[in-house]
Protein backbone atom coordinates (compact mmCIF):
# COMPACT_ATOMS: atom_id res chain seq x y z
CA UNK A 1 0.00 0.00 0.00
CA UNK A 2 1.22 3.59 -0.32
CA UNK A 3 -0.13 6.93 0.23
CA UNK A 4 0.21 10.72 -1.60
CA UNK A 5 -0.48 13.30 0.64
CA UNK A 6 -1.12 16.91 -0.48
CA UNK A 7 0.84 16.26 -3.87
CA UNK A 8 0.45 18.26 -7.35
CA UNK A 9 0.42 16.51 -10.58
CA UNK A 10 0.07 17.92 -14.00
CA UNK A 11 -0.24 16.61 -17.18
CA UNK A 12 2.08 13.06 -16.02
CA UNK A 13 1.10 9.74 -17.85
CA UNK A 14 0.17 7.05 -15.08
CA UNK A 15 -0.59 4.77 -17.77
CA UNK A 16 -0.58 1.28 -17.21
CA UNK A 17 0.85 1.84 -13.82
CA UNK A 18 -0.44 -0.60 -11.38
CA UNK A 19 -1.66 2.00 -8.66
CA UNK A 20 -3.60 -0.64 -7.01
CA UNK A 21 -4.55 -0.31 -2.97
CA UNK A 22 -3.40 2.89 -2.71
CA UNK A 23 -4.43 6.20 -0.31
CA UNK A 24 -4.71 9.79 -1.83
CA UNK A 25 -5.27 12.61 0.44
CA UNK A 26 -6.24 16.29 -1.01
CA UNK A 27 -4.09 15.41 -4.00
CA UNK A 28 -4.18 17.36 -7.43
CA UNK A 29 -4.48 16.13 -10.84
CA UNK A 30 -4.61 17.94 -13.48
CA UNK A 31 -4.99 16.80 -16.88
CA UNK A 32 -3.07 13.67 -16.19
CA UNK A 33 -4.08 10.46 -18.01
CA UNK A 34 -4.45 6.94 -16.09
CA UNK A 35 -5.28 5.02 -19.97
CA UNK A 36 -5.63 1.47 -18.83
CA UNK A 37 -4.19 1.62 -14.86
CA UNK A 38 -4.85 -0.59 -12.70
CA UNK A 39 -6.40 1.38 -9.91
CA UNK A 40 -8.71 -1.27 -7.56
CA UNK A 41 -9.26 -0.43 -4.52
CA UNK A 42 -8.23 2.87 -4.32
CA UNK A 43 -9.26 5.46 -1.83
CA UNK A 44 -9.29 9.17 -2.64
CA UNK A 45 -10.10 11.78 0.10
CA UNK A 46 -10.98 15.56 -0.48
CA UNK A 47 -8.55 14.75 -4.13
CA UNK A 48 -8.93 16.96 -7.16
CA UNK A 49 -9.00 15.55 -10.74
CA UNK A 50 -9.21 18.18 -13.56
CA UNK A 51 -9.90 17.12 -17.18
CA UNK A 52 -8.10 13.69 -16.29
CA UNK A 53 -8.48 10.32 -18.93
CA UNK A 54 -9.33 7.59 -17.04
CA UNK A 55 -9.93 4.97 -20.22
CA UNK A 56 -9.69 1.32 -19.72
CA UNK A 57 -8.92 2.11 -16.48
CA UNK A 58 -9.74 -0.48 -13.53
CA UNK A 59 -11.61 1.62 -10.46
CA UNK A 60 -13.43 -1.77 -9.73
CA UNK A 61 -13.84 -1.67 -5.64
CA UNK A 62 -12.20 1.81 -5.08
CA UNK A 63 -13.67 4.42 -2.52
CA UNK A 64 -13.68 8.35 -2.74
CA UNK A 65 -15.18 10.59 -0.08
CA UNK A 66 -15.64 14.44 -0.87
CA UNK A 67 -13.26 13.87 -4.35
CA UNK A 68 -13.77 15.73 -7.47
CA UNK A 69 -13.58 14.36 -10.64
CA UNK A 70 -14.52 16.99 -13.36
CA UNK A 71 -14.62 16.94 -16.99
CA UNK A 72 -12.39 13.43 -16.67
CA UNK A 73 -13.28 11.05 -19.09
CA UNK A 74 -14.28 7.15 -17.55
CA UNK A 75 -14.79 5.73 -21.39
CA UNK A 76 -15.02 1.58 -20.74
CA UNK A 77 -13.39 2.26 -17.23
CA UNK A 78 -14.45 -0.39 -14.74
CA UNK A 79 -16.12 0.96 -11.69
CA UNK A 80 -17.93 -2.31 -10.47
CA UNK A 81 -19.20 -1.81 -6.98
CA UNK A 82 -16.81 1.54 -6.67
CA UNK A 83 -18.09 3.93 -3.99
CA UNK A 84 -18.34 7.93 -4.83
CA UNK A 85 -19.47 9.79 -1.25
CA UNK A 86 -20.28 13.46 -1.80
CA UNK A 87 -17.93 13.63 -4.76
CA UNK A 88 -18.47 16.31 -7.58
CA UNK A 89 -17.95 14.43 -10.83
CA UNK A 90 -19.56 17.42 -12.86
CA UNK A 91 -19.02 17.46 -16.94
CA UNK A 92 -17.63 14.12 -16.91
CA UNK A 93 -18.21 11.30 -19.19
CA UNK A 94 -18.96 7.63 -18.02
CA UNK A 95 -19.44 6.26 -22.26
CA UNK A 96 -19.27 2.15 -22.33
CA UNK A 97 -18.20 2.47 -18.23
CA UNK A 98 -18.88 -0.31 -15.84
CA UNK A 99 -20.61 0.77 -13.17
CA UNK A 100 -23.29 -2.75 -12.16
CA UNK A 101 -23.07 -2.12 -8.33
CA UNK A 102 -21.83 1.56 -8.34
CA UNK A 103 -22.70 3.54 -4.81
CA UNK A 104 -23.31 7.02 -5.51
CA UNK A 105 -24.06 8.77 -2.12
CA UNK A 106 -25.42 12.38 -2.58
CA UNK A 107 -22.69 14.55 -4.62
CA UNK A 108 -22.85 16.77 -8.06
CA UNK A 109 -23.02 14.63 -11.01
CA UNK A 110 -24.41 17.75 -13.13
CA UNK A 111 -23.48 17.25 -17.18
CA UNK A 112 -22.73 14.18 -16.84
CA UNK A 113 -22.74 11.61 -19.75
CA UNK A 114 -24.52 8.52 -17.89
CA UNK A 115 -26.02 7.10 -21.50
CA UNK A 116 -26.75 3.20 -21.29
CA UNK A 117 -26.16 3.05 -17.72
CA UNK A 118 -27.53 0.42 -15.28
CA UNK A 119 -28.84 1.88 -12.36
CA UNK A 120 -31.86 -0.35 -12.07
CA UNK A 121 -32.70 -0.47 -8.17
CA UNK A 122 -29.91 1.78 -7.53
CA UNK A 123 -30.62 4.47 -4.42
CA UNK A 124 -29.66 7.91 -5.91
CA UNK A 125 -31.36 9.99 -3.70
CA UNK A 126 -30.63 13.15 -3.57
CA UNK A 127 -27.74 13.46 -6.31
CA UNK A 128 -27.51 16.34 -8.35
CA UNK A 129 -27.99 15.47 -11.95
CA UNK A 130 -28.48 18.61 -13.70
CA UNK A 131 -28.76 18.62 -17.21
CA UNK A 132 -26.90 14.68 -17.12
CA UNK A 133 -27.51 12.75 -20.21
CA UNK A 134 -29.50 9.41 -19.24
CA UNK A 135 -30.28 8.49 -22.84
CA UNK A 136 -31.06 4.52 -22.83
CA UNK A 137 -30.55 4.22 -19.59
CA UNK A 138 -31.78 1.79 -17.41
CA UNK A 139 -33.28 3.13 -13.67
CA UNK A 140 -36.11 0.85 -12.89
CA UNK A 141 -37.05 0.31 -9.43
CA UNK A 142 -34.08 3.12 -8.92
CA UNK A 143 -34.73 5.49 -5.90
CA UNK A 144 -34.24 9.05 -7.51
CA UNK A 145 -36.51 10.67 -3.76
CA UNK A 146 -34.82 14.06 -3.69
CA UNK A 147 -32.82 14.13 -6.94
CA UNK A 148 -32.09 17.25 -9.01
CA UNK A 149 -32.91 15.78 -12.55
CA UNK A 150 -34.10 19.63 -13.99
CA UNK A 151 -33.26 19.27 -17.58
CA UNK A 152 -31.78 15.78 -17.44
CA UNK A 153 -32.66 14.03 -20.72
CA UNK A 154 -34.21 10.31 -20.60
CA UNK A 155 -34.98 9.78 -23.85
CA UNK A 156 -35.57 5.66 -24.38
CA UNK A 157 -35.32 5.20 -20.46
CA UNK A 158 -36.52 2.63 -18.64
CA UNK A 159 -38.44 4.00 -15.35
CA UNK A 160 -40.77 1.10 -14.62
CA UNK A 161 -40.84 1.25 -10.76
CA UNK A 162 -38.68 4.35 -10.04
CA UNK A 163 -39.42 6.76 -7.21
CA UNK A 164 -39.36 10.24 -8.16
CA UNK A 165 -41.09 11.77 -5.34
CA UNK A 166 -39.42 14.61 -4.21
CA UNK A 167 -37.13 14.78 -6.94
CA UNK A 168 -37.04 18.16 -9.71
CA UNK A 169 -38.61 17.50 -12.91
CA UNK A 170 -37.62 21.04 -14.28
CA UNK A 171 -37.16 20.74 -18.12
CA UNK A 172 -38.10 16.93 -19.01
CA UNK A 173 -40.80 16.47 -21.55
CA UNK A 174 -42.95 14.25 -19.63
CA UNK A 175 -45.32 13.25 -22.03
CA UNK A 176 -42.10 11.85 -23.81
CA UNK A 177 -41.83 9.06 -20.77
CA UNK A 178 -43.17 5.95 -19.94
CA UNK A 179 -44.15 5.92 -16.24
CA UNK A 180 -46.07 3.21 -16.04
CA UNK A 181 -45.76 2.06 -12.04
CA UNK A 182 -43.26 4.97 -11.09
CA UNK A 183 -43.77 6.39 -7.92
CA UNK A 184 -44.56 10.07 -8.07
CA UNK A 185 -46.09 13.05 -5.13
CA UNK A 186 -49.19 14.97 -6.08
CA UNK A 187 -47.38 17.73 -7.30
CA UNK A 188 -45.22 15.68 -9.90
CA UNK A 189 -48.54 14.42 -10.70
CA UNK A 190 -50.29 17.69 -10.89
CA UNK A 191 -47.23 18.83 -13.81
CA UNK A 192 -47.85 15.58 -15.54
CA UNK A 193 -51.62 16.05 -16.02
CA UNK A 194 -50.89 19.43 -17.38
CA UNK A 195 -48.83 18.35 -19.76
CA UNK A 196 -51.53 16.40 -20.95
CA UNK A 197 -53.49 19.82 -20.98
CA UNK A 198 -55.46 19.16 -18.03
CA UNK A 199 -57.10 21.81 -16.03
CA UNK A 200 -56.32 21.46 -12.54
CA UNK A 201 -58.20 23.68 -9.66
Amino acid sequence: MYQYKEQSYNEVRFDGRDLRYGELFRCTFTKCTFTNTSMEEVVTTNCRFVECSFRGTSLNGSVHTGTAFENCKFNDANLFVSIFNACKMTGSDFSSAQMDGITIAQGDWAYTNLRHARFAKQDLRGVRFFEADFTDANLEKADLRDADLTRISLSKARLKGADLRGAKLDGIDLKGLDLKGVRMDSEQAVIFLRSYGAIIN
